[in-house]
């Protein structure tokens, strides 16, 4: 009774653990993968982007920022950065619903 409830584990193990199986989306390299993601949504890419440039240009000014408090300086930099990510979201998603609702073609 005991060997075989150790036998049945054992083969739940091993069959969980199957890596054999091989799915299409495993196939895929990172790069395809990045490309087929920003083609469905191509302001996900840009928001990132725009992220990046404000958090680049916040890091370059933080020495010529004159007698502004540090913590300001951060707060404005936050803001600014959510705020294109914001907007990068929601003209993505305005994008996303022309196309399906207005722009679909009438069968």
């Amino acid at each position: 009774m005991k060997q075989k409830l150790v036998e049945v584990i054992l083969q739940a193990v091993t069959m969980s653990t199957d890596t054999g199986v091989s799915l299409p989306s495993y196939e895929e390299d990172q790069g395809s993968k990045l490309i087929r993601k920003a083609k469905e949504a191509p302001f996900v890419p840009i928001g990132m982007a725009g992220f990046a440039a404000i958090v680049a240009y916040g890091l370059y000014k933080l020495k010529s920022r004159g007698n502004t408090k540090m913590s300001l300086h951060l707060i404005h930099m936050r803001v600014a950065a959510q705020g294109f990510v914001v907007g990068a979201m929601t003209i993505g998603m305005g994008y996303s619903m022309y196309r399906e609702f207005w722009a679909k073609p009438k069968p």
